[in-house]
């Protein structure tokens, strides 16, 4: 696990009246040494003067080739296809040193380097060396050096690569000292070396795990050359260093504020001093000379070889792109923002709030995880903040904002079998209770009386409908963004009034009731009627996220300031999961959005006592895991009997990381636009839906209808038509789950009940949707077993078609036997349907007319498609397709 970094300088830009309605859109790699890259060596007369193949378990091979500077490729024995290689001549790892600065506002963070302190400039490769079980005892000081430990399950041979890595010191001015010797050279500027250790090891047959760690750190000159000095001398050396620096004639007096201690490390970490503190606390001349502090690398750089048609899919869920090459993707969990690039809406909410427009790469759930179009795979584990730049044709650089990392290479000849290894280690959701996606789920809010209303129109219009999703059972509160709600987890009986008889007699025609709750809880003192004050208990127990002072951390969100819980500590895991998720499950509730957890402040202080930024991408995981721990329980005990009659708990989240499919049962995608617009409208929803399945998010849905409504006439209005309703409508028919959403201004939008035209556009919708449900059970079942996602990107099963390669939201597959073109631009009944090539033949379910089949290659065709008849069609043959006809030729749809 990586040391924690020194907590980065947090700027609050919760309060400014205006700010600059362009910021930057994505950060960039911090250090890059100009364009010159550093370069790779190693001793000519050892043995890296020759080629040679070394095992990495027995289905893996790591071969080394001197020429062109040095290159090294991972690949399976059986196959000479690289996994992974690097640049020929080019460091594939190096490091550096920089102190972070972010900025934040309600939930939306920038993260920066400050000045580089140090930047690279060489890697050194001394040893390659594979070790068996039987001679591990004769290699014990490498791995113990690699910090490598073998287990029972361990596949030997492992294999450890070790060498030096170097960063110079920015030049100083001409007959400045030295950092390092204290003499007086023309723009000398000291080099950092340390040690460093990268261990190869098979998981799985499919996965080769790498770790990379660092040590022994040296100082030397930049004018002389620290790759010529050898190993044993640069650990001597380190250690003399090491030794000037501490040893207690120095009588080194630092304050707790200079002083870092990772809770992980035995190590204390000395924050950097000026010159003055230098000269105060009587350092020696080697280090007085520059003001040089005892320094630790905390940005690790891996570069490797790629090409230039080589396509990247992944990190998590993207909604502006589903390929990424010729881009720089940071990996950080946040607000996804309003607007993300599409005007005049993402001007205007960056001009009243700092950054909350986002941008193209803003998500609620990344993950450092990519496939690419030839079939290599690579993800990072940990939770450090991370950069994957893929801006240069020929190479992958990725940027992790900690001392140390670690890793998986995937090996698999699909992208198919590629995404079934990955989610094989993150995991997968569980299988869904059949009740959530036997019909509709309804959401709406407005009291008892609003839903008993809107309950018999959907009896009027036979609605099949699964459960109300009931987001204001807490309350409303005015606000100056619409109504909001009461963040205390508790029903609020003025507002549902005979709340228990409504669940009930819901149930009884077979029909759920949902709710809403997040990890934030705020002050009840501007509301009478609450029963408790939850907040307040939570304050008391000591279980809030802390601030500097060591206070509950108040974090603005939109009108109000909100608490959260720390659920690194226990105690509020379990507070939460018996006060708040147990008393709703005992009033009948059968599942709930988990909503929120993507904004853990990067200067918070935590229960653990860990690193908050790495946290903050872990808080994610974090909150997903303390729901499903409940339902889990919850659902364990009625099945040992305790009530026969529940079918089991859902719950839905919307933020998430690398393994949150472990813990999640369901996404949704957040807070979309009520907008055609590409980068955060309807046409975001499809390519978040796409991309986190090629992410390991099997199961996931939107808002039918977008959720982020702005009505200020005459300049910005984003309201809901009852055409962007009807489209939204006729997609998420076809995802795991038809969720309807009124917004958050639901006076402005068009709604399902607004007309009897709406009404029965829904009725037809949700029928669509009951006709596929017996292939939706096969398609969960498999997300379960496979990690597969219930809506597929064609490249999933088509990658050779470089067509499919270019599309975005245009079509997505249903499984492998249905196929969707849904009509995502405004005013139009038809669309431009590609059938891939080596796909069979295509069936349209409205009309019977075929496509592809005998035709060599992928083609398009235009199809119509007016409103309430989708493009969809199923594959010929398939007796899914055939069954599903049937069912809507039985609901009278055909």
């Amino acid at each position: 696990m990586a040391s924690p970094a020194a907590p980065p300088k947090t700027t609050k830009k919760h309060h400014a009246r205006l700010n600059n309605p362009f910021p930057r859109a994505v950060p960039a790699s911090a250090i890059r040494g100009g364009d010159a890259a550093p370069r790779l060596s190693f001793a000519p007369t050892s043995k890296l003067a020759h080629a040679h193949d070394l095992p990495v378990g027995t289905r893996f091979r790591l071969r080394w080739d001197p020429s062109l500077g040095g290159v090294v490729s991972l690949s399976r024995v059986s196959s000479p296809r690289a996994m992974w290689e690097t640049v020929p001549g080019v460091a594939f790892l190096s490091a550096a040193s920089a102190a972070t600065v972010a900025d934040e506002c309600r939930g939306s963070f920038a993260l920066r380097d400050g000045r580089a302190r140090l930047v690279p400039c060489l890697q050194r490769v001394d040893k390659i060396r594979s070790f068996y079980r039987c001679d591990a005892g004769a290699g014990a000081e490498l791995l113990r050096a690699a910090a490598f430990q073998a287990s029972g399950a361990t596949r030997f041979p492992v294999l450890v690569i070790a060498g030096v890595v170097s960063a110079a010191r920015a030049a100083s001015s001409p007959s400045a000292p030295c950092g390092c010797c204290g003499r007086r050279r023309r723009r000398a500027a000291p080099v950092l070396s340390a040690r460093y250790w990268i261990v190869l090891e098979e998981k799985t047959d499919t996965q080769v795990a790498f770790s990379v760690r660092f040590g022994d750190y040296k100082w030397t000159c930049a004018h002389g050359d620290p790759a010529k000095s050898s190993p044993a001398t640069a650990t001597a050396a380190a250690a003399t260093t090491a030794t000037r620096l501490h040893r207690p004639s120095l009588r080194l007096r630092l304050s707790a504020a200079r002083v870092q201690r990772p809770t992980s490390s035995k190590k204390t970490r000395l924050a950097p001093l000026s010159r003055e503190e230098a000269s105060r606390l009587l350092l020696p001349e080697v280090v007085r000379a520059e003001a040089a502090p005892p320094e630790e690398f905390n940005r690790v750089f891996l570069t490797y070889a790629s090409s230039w048609d080589e396509r990247f899919f992944g990190f998590g869920e993207q909604f502006s792109r589903m390929e990424f090459k010729g881009k720089r993707v940071p990996v950080l969990v946040q607000e996804q923002g309003i607007g993300r690039g599409d005007q005049p809406i993402t001007f205007a909410a960056n001009l009243v709030s700092y950054r909350s427009g986002g941008n193209w790469s803003t998500t609620y759930a990344p993950s450092p995880f990519y496939m690419t179009s030839k079939m290599r795979s690579l993800y990072l584990e940990g939770y450090d903040y991370s950069i994957f730049d893929l801006t240069k044709s020929d190479r992958v650089q990725i940027q992790i904002y900690g001392y140390s990392v670690q890793g998986r290479i995937l090996d698999g000849d699909s992208p198919v079998e590629l995404l079934t290894s990955y989610t094989e280690s993150t995991g997968r959701p569980p299988v869904l209770p059949r009740w959530i996606t036997s019909g509709a789920v309804v959401g709406m809010q407005g009291g008892t009386d609003t839903v008993r209303r809107v309950w018999k129109q959907l009896q009027d219009y036979d609605v099949p409908v699964s459960a109300f999703w009931l987001q204001d059972w807490v309350g409303q509160r005015k606000t100056a963004i619409g109504s909001q709600l009461w963040w205390n987890w508790e029903v609020d009986d003025d507002h549902y009034n005979g709340w228990k008889d409504l669940v009930g007699d819901l149930r009884r025609s077979g029909i759920r009731t949902m709710t809403y709750c997040n990890p934030c809880l705020v002050p009840m003192d501007e509301k009478p009627s609450a029963k408790r004050h939850l907040f307040e208990e939570a304050k008391k127990l000591d279980i809030l996220v802390k601030d500097d002072a060591g206070e509950p951390y108040m974090m603005p969100n939109t009108a109000f300031d909100v608490a959260m819980l720390d659920f690194t500590n226990p105690a509020a895991r379990a507070w939460f999961k018996d006060e708040i998720l147990r008393g709703m499950a005992r009033d009948g509730v059968a599942g709930w959005m988990a909503d929120f957890g993507e904004g853990l402040p990067l200067d918070a202080r935590l229960h653990s006592g860990e690193d908050p930024v790495a946290a903050h991408n872990r808080y994610p995981e974090l909150w997903a895991r303390v729901n499903r721990e409940f339902a889990d329980e919850w659902n364990s005990a009625s099945a040992a009997g305790e009530d026969e009659n529940d079918e089991g708990l859902v719950f839905f989240v919307r933020s998430g990381y690398r393994e949150s499919s472990r813990w999640a049962m369901l996404f949704w995608e957040g807070d979309q636009m009520v907008s055609w617009q590409a980068h955060d409208g309807i046409k975001s929803s499809v390519v978040g839906l796409l991309s986190g399945g090629l992410s390991g998010f099997p199961l996931n849905h939107s808002d039918a209808g977008g959720y982020c409504t702005v009505n200020l006439p005459p300049f910005l209005r984003y309201r809901r038509s009852e055409e962007l309703l009807f489209r939204w409508m006729e997609v998420n028919a076809f995802t795991v789950l038809l969720r309807t959403h009124e917004g958050n201004r639901p006076g402005s939008n068009a709604q399902f009940y607004s007309t009897a035209r709406a009404l029965a556009h829904f009725a037809r919708c949700a029928k669509m949707y009951v006709a596929w449900e017996f292939y939706r059970a096969e398609l969960i079942a498999e997300a379960a077993a496979k990690g597969l996602p219930v809506a597929r990107h064609l490249f999933l099963h088509y990658p050779k078609d470089e067509r499919v390669l270019q599309l975005t939201y245009q079509q997505f597959l249903v499984g492998t036997e249905m196929m969707v073109v849904p009509v995502l631009d405004k005013g139009r009944s038809a669309v431009a349907a590609y059938f891939p090539a080596g796909g069979g033949a295509w069936r349209h379910v409205w009309t019977g007319d075929e496509y592809g089949g005998g035709v060599l290659g992928g083609f398009e065709v235009e199809v119509k498609a007016p409103v309430g008849y989708p493009a969809v069609f199923v594959r010929v043959g398939s007796l899914v397709g055939e069954r599903f006809v049937s069912n809507l030729r039985d609901l009278k749809l055909l």
